[in-house]
């Protein structure tokens, strides 16, 4: 399958999961909930690289790319409307992170959608134990893996473009094609994640640190909460309430 159809096929997923979400008004709240305490989750567990001097502005492209509540839907919108002419705007490389990066938001909104489905059901108990039962619910580990790969794909692909020197000033020079091609949104990314990595890259192994903080802790996320059996989901929801607070 062409790298244009992959990305077209992953946003039409998304946006059929969209149409789902908020067809029903209580489902579209919890899913709106699910996503925000998402991010929490991720803003509590990184409070240290998100203040670190060094690590601060990739964790947070991260938080805001990958694991915010944010509305996706212009750039999935540009996606869908133009990904044949993302593989002939910009190099194969980055083409490789489009498809990744509309193939792991599909995957999210999957999973998210399902915890939403859950919250809705667990209304008395506090938001971070909701949130948790229903990560445990849901289930699915090797999905779990599988969008903690992804994101970490997305992580080098980016660390490794910054050691093309020429791909800065092309992505300066491709700023104003791509505006005009609809890419607007893709542009930003590209370009604000180059330029993180590559300020985290004049740190000594720092790039490498950053990522395998990442891998580290949500690998220990999903053991944590994976590694039990029914008898003990509630207090093991409990022993995860760390991660929502500040």
């Amino acid at each position: 399958m062409d790298a244009s159809k992959r990305i077209r096929d992953a946003i039409s997923r998304v946006s059929e999961l969209r149409q789902i979400g908020s067809q029903d008004a209580d489902l579209s709240r919890a899913l709106s909930e699910v996503k925000g305490w998402q991010a929490k989750r991720f803003s509590n567990s990184y409070q240290d690289l998100l203040a670190s001097p060094i690590y601060s502005g990739c964790a947070n492209f991260f938080l805001e790319e990958l694991y915010s509540a944010r509305d996706y839907s212009q750039r999935d919108a540009q996606f869908a409307k133009v990904a044949v002419a993302i593989e002939l705007t910009f190099p194969a490389q980055v083409m490789d992170i489009a498809v990744t990066l509309a193939e792991l938001h599909q995957t999210t909104e999957e999973l998210d959608l399902e915890m939403a489905k859950s919250w809705q059901g667990l209304g008395k108990k506090t938001p971070s134990v909701r949130y948790i039962e229903s990560w445990l619910k849901v289930g699915q580990r090797g999905k779990r893996e599988w969008q903690l790969d992804t994101v970490l794909k997305i992580g080098w692909e980016l660390a490794a473009l910054t050691r093309k020197r020429s791909l800065r000033l092309l992505l300066k020079m491709m700023r104003r094609p791509a505006e005009l091609a609809g890419l607007g949104e893709l542009q930003v990314f590209l370009e604000t994640g180059f330029d993180l990595f590559s300020e985290l890259a004049r740190n000594s192994n720092a790039v490498n640190e950053f990522i395998d903080n990442i891998r580290k802790r949500e690998s220990q996320w999903i053991d944590d909460l994976f590694n039990t059996n029914a008898t003990h989901k509630a207090k093991n929801a409990q022993s995860c309430d760390w991660a929502f607070r500040a």
